[in-house]
């Protein structure tokens, strides 16, 4: 005798166990932003953003590191924006969908898959060691701008692609070439989801460590120049973390960070939304 379960029955079983699986994901969310929150809130204060970090992390506050931070990401979206735009542009309106479409495509989605410690190491061997920039922000902004550049590439690449082609044709009928078209046309309409993509591309740079440490160094002093050695919040975390220098000051920085990360996030998701509610 066989079993048979109706229509609905399986439409409640789906149901639920998406539910669930969605409610376990919220809570995960949840849960690690409260327990930062929690340990680390009550050590945020003006003086602590402001004031510069002394006896190696146990006493002042972070006002270097979020020079640091601010600096090392700067360079990385200034070099990998252009960049990555640029090469969407050529891979939607000037390739055809075939072999070199798809290779460069499966690069892009290699190199975005490679783990952030395989970065620094090539931004420690080529830019700190091979081009002597040494650890300064100039080569943690130059291996940052590397490792984003996937994931600027592929939302441009998908933003681009959602410009109906009427806007296109109507440009082309009333005269206007093909790069004409791409500047006044194609990039002003696709601008949400290509600012999307530069926003999380922030988002990631701000929160790597691994990359940075290796290339912009960790140091505590006031970066001057793009060739100074700085250490940026996330790097300032694990440190503190690690070597146990001041777990209260560990999780204050935390805190930072993962405020600027939420901030950065909420501004993408509401881009995606108006994005979306523009052509959808």
């Amino acid at each position: 005798m066989t079993f048979r379960v109706g229509p609905r029955t399986n439409q409640i079983i789906a149901y639920t166990a998406l539910l669930i699986m969605t409610v376990i994901t919220i809570f995960v969310l949840f849960f690690i932003i409260g327990f930062i929150l929690k340990n680390g809130l009550g050590q945020v204060s003006l003086k602590f953003l402001t004031e510069r970090t002394t006896d190696m992390g146990k006493a002042g506050g972070i006002f270097p590191s979020i020079l640091g931070t601010l600096f090392v990401t700067l360079l990385a979206i200034i070099i990998a924006a252009p960049i990555g735009v640029g090469s969407a542009v050529y891979l939607v309106e000037y390739t055809k969908a075939g072999f070199v479409r798809r290779i460069i495509s499966f690069g892009a989605d290699c190199l975005n898959g490679v783990p952030s410690i395989i970065f620094g190491l090539f931004g420690f061997i080529f830019f700190v060691i091979t081009l002597n920039f040494g650890w300064s922000v100039l080569s943690g902004g130059l291996t940052l701008a590397v490792m984003i550049l996937p994931t600027i590439i592929r939302t441009s690449e998908e933003a681009i692609k959602t410009v109906p082609r009427a806007y296109r044709e109507i440009s082309y009928s009333l005269g206007g070439g093909k790069l004409d078209t791409i500047l006044k046309v194609v990039l002003p309409t696709a601008l949400p989801g290509i600012l999307t993509g530069v926003i999380l591309g922030i988002g990631r740079a701000i929160g790597e460590t691994a990359a940075v440490i290796f290339t912009a160094g960790s140091s505590l002093g006031l970066p001057t120049s793009i060739f100074s050695s700085t250490r940026t919040l996330a790097v300032h975390f694990y440190i503190l973390a690690r070597e146990g220098i001041s777990m209260p000051k560990a999780y204050a920085t935390a805190t930072v960070l993962i405020i600027i990360i939420l901030l950065i996030n909420f501004i993408a998701y509401r881009l995606v939304h108006r994005f979306i509610a523009r052509y959808y």
